[in-house]
């Protein structure tokens, strides 16, 4: 059944809404409205009150001031259950979990409805429907993050909402996946249904919303027609700047820094994925991009590069020659290794340590802790990548998904490795962010070192990766000259239907 409206067509309408935390006001007065039956985006960088402000639609958090009316009747939700009893769905960036319980138990919380074969079927025809690939007996615990994400998604169709809220759920997608969501998100659209869409992906904003709000320090800025607009206007909106883009560099020709031979890992458990016969050479200078959809021995792989899981043979993993196979994380940093796993709270950083006490995770346990060095270590890295913090000395988990990355990603840079690793460096985080990340791990690469970037984002990969492979089912394509292949079917070889084809045929080229 359709949503019903008010008289003039709106759905949700939010007026004078602000919310202030300790030292920072989040949202400062902010009024819009979303229209029955469209799919409207919500824009802004990092920390500019995107995540509050659909917080308090939600129910998680409440206003200090405003009101809100849903379908022409007020509207002030103390709890997000009182959200979805009104028909208000959402899909977070970071989830709500439990890891001991399996998919369906999660799904079931969610609902209120039981655990039983019904509902995993359901799950299963949801998933088959929207290309998420999930399995109801599955243990959490034992997904990767874009599983979970997926679970989230699945979560919420089921509640057949009349507004979705969703938060960047296209990050762990194929192309292909994600034209099938906005197939059936314009289906639900057409039913007089409406999206309020977070998405750091412009294109991806211009192609599928009619309607876009633009935040930035907590105000509204703007308010336009994102398909009237390019994808650098959007940007420049949301960052209040002029945006400059990074350019893939030249690629070097140093000798090999990272040599990965014959490596094979078998699965952790019954839902992992083992890793078959994996080799690749990184030269210093050179950027290698891996591209996989999540739940392809992705997380696997990145563990077997760092040293959390052991190699199966000393020499499957050498930097700069050293065999390291065998070694833990802590000597393959002695060694000039660098690396920004893909969950940011809980392994790239400890949530309640401070910023100052995070950067001793790359130290490396070299001896002795020079505190006022640490410190000035950690100013330096939020002055250099524009992370916004109330001080340095605050939680990690104060901070915002994408400044938290920045945090990450120069806590590592600034160390000047040998190898670089990084996962799914810019999952989440704005334009601005994402272009200042590149530029940095570009310019890391023309300083000579090895860089990998394990992606599910191909333009990220087409943007600074020299090279690309595709891991599918455990197992490694050759990589191959980024100019020499195409989306489509890098595309189409992550979802596992044959390796990428440089002559793909019909695809536009990307380089």
């Amino acid at each position: 059944m359709a949503a019903t409206t008010a008289d003039d067509g709106v759905l949700l309408r939010l007026e004078h809404l602000s919310k202030s935390f300790p030292g920072v006001k989040a949202v400062d007065g902010v009024s819009l409205t979303v229209a029955s039956g469209t799919i409207h985006a919500l824009l802004g960088e990092n920390g500019a009150g995107k995540s509050t402000l659909v917080k308090m639609i939600y129910g998680v958090l409440r206003p200090d001031t405003g009101s809100m009316t849903f379908a022409g009747e007020p509207y002030a939700p103390h709890r997000p259950i009182d959200a979805r009893k009104r028909g208000i769905g959402m899909v977070f960036q970071h989830f709500s979990l439990f890891d001991a319980l399996t998919v369906t138990e999660n799904v079931a919380l969610g609902l209120d409805v039981p655990a039983n074969d019904e509902l995993a079927q359901k799950i299963a025809e949801v998933s088959r429907t929207y290309g998420l690939d999930l399995t109801g007996t599955h243990l959490v615990g034992e997904l990767s993050v874009g599983e979970r994400q997926r679970i989230e998604i699945v979560r919420c169709l089921l509640q057949n909402p009349r507004l979705i809220i969703m938060d960047e759920p296209t990050s762990v997608l194929t192309p292909q996946e994600a034209d099938k969501l906005f197939e059936t998100l314009r289906r639900l659209a057409s039913e007089g249904r409406s999206i309020l869409y977070i998405s750091h992906k412009l294109e991806e904003i211009r192609a599928l919303c009619s309607r876009a709000t633009v935040l930035r320090g907590g105000k509204l800025v703007a308010d336009c027609d994102p398909r009237q607009e390019t994808a650098k206007s959007l940007a420049e909106m949301m960052i209040g700047a002029t945006l400059k883009q990074a350019e893939r560099s030249t690629p070097g020709n140093g000798p090999v820094r990272l040599a990965v031979k014959n490596l094979s890992l078998s699965a952790a458990s019954q839902f992992g994925v083992s890793l078959q016969n994996i080799s690749f050479d990184v030269r210093g200078g050179e950027i290698l991009g891996i591209a996989g959809v999540a739940g392809n021995g992705q997380n696997e792989l990145m563990e077997a590069l760092i040293g959390e899981e052991p190699a199966n043979t000393a020499s499957a993993v050498a930097i700069d020659g050293a065999s390291l196979g065998s070694h833990g994380p802590t000597a393959r940093r002695r060694h000039g290794m660098a690396f920004v796993p893909e969950e940011r709270l809980g392994h790239g950083a400890v949530p309640a340590m401070s910023l100052t006490e995070n950067v001793l995770l790359s130290h490396g346990g070299r001896g002795f802790i020079d505190w006022s060095a640490i410190a000035e270590q950690a100013r330096g890295i939020v002055n250099r990548f524009g992370v916004r913090t109330a001080g340095i000395d605050h939680a990690a988990q104060s901070l915002s998904g994408g400044n938290l990355q920045k945090f990450i990603v120069g806590r590592e840079v600034v160390t000047n490795p040998a190898v670089f690793i990084a996962s799914q460096p810019t999952w989440g985080v704005d334009a601005g962010a994402a272009a200042l990340i590149h530029e940095q791990i570009i310019a890391l690469a023309k300083s000579g070192s090895a860089v990998v970037v394990i992606s599910q984002d191909l333009d990220e990969l087409f943007t600074i990766a020299h090279r690309i492979a595709v891991i599918a089912g455990g197992r490694l394509s050759p990589a191959r000259p980024t100019e020499d292949l195409t989306v489509e079917a890098i595309g189409l070889a992550m979802g596992g239907t044959h390796p990428p084809n440089p002559h793909e045929s019909g695809a536009a080229v990307h380089g």
